[in-house]
């Protein structure tokens, strides 16, 4: 086996590792509630990444079981928000939920978002789906894009949309599919 092909194994079994091991904490009792707090799990062991491929960097996050996986080559900030975003994965739909604070019992659309892009350190206080229009740098950005409109917003992270629409009501979401940006803004991190 070449030394190229031997490192992609390894770098994929160091995945698969990885994930086993989230899956193992969060399968212990209490385990659950803990984890989905600020500084739970993800501040004592760090989150799974997608490794490299034979060519070269990953610039796409994966979706297993719900949760994203950020690209290993993906900024410090880009994983921060993701992991944040995974917090509040399975957290239900509330209207104004994740605007009167960071951690809440559900969050609606610009609640979830604000959430994640806290997480990465990109913004201090929640933002309501309009001001979010105005927020950033304009334009799509490599990594991180916020779509909003006055109703609605939704953000595109490392290749997955994270939003609380095609939910069925149950709140914010990883999918992998797109949907029209028609009628939406589309915002950036500087840099990212």
């Amino acid at each position: 086996m070449s030394i190229a092909r031997r490192a992609v194994s390894y770098a994929a079994l160091s995945t698969v590792l990885a994930v086993f091991a989230t899956a193992l904490v969060a399968a212990m009792p209490g385990a659950q509630a803990w984890a989905e707090k600020p500084g739970g799990v993800s501040a004592l062991a760090p989150e799974p990444t997608v490794p490299e491929s034979e060519d070269g960097p990953v610039t796409m996050a994966k979706l297993v079981r719900g949760r994203a996986i950020a690209p290993r080559n993906a900024p410090r900030e880009v994983k921060r928000v993701i992991a944040f975003a995974n917090r509040i994965r399975s957290r239900p739909y509330i209207y104004g939920g994740g605007h009167g604070r960071w951690w809440d019992k559900g969050y609606d659309c610009s609640g979830a978002v604000s959430y994640a892009l806290h997480g990465g350190k990109l913004i201090d206080s929640p933002l309501p789906s309009g001001p979010m229009r105005r927020w950033g740098k304009r334009g799509l950005g490599r990594w991180i894009t916020v779509f909003a409109n006055p109703g609605h917003a939704y953000a595109v992270i490392a290749g997955l949309r994270w939003d609380t629409s095609g939910t069925g009501g149950n709140g914010p979401r990883w999918h992998t599919d797109m949907r029209s940006r028609k009628g939406f803004a589309a915002r950036h991190p500087k840099g990212l």
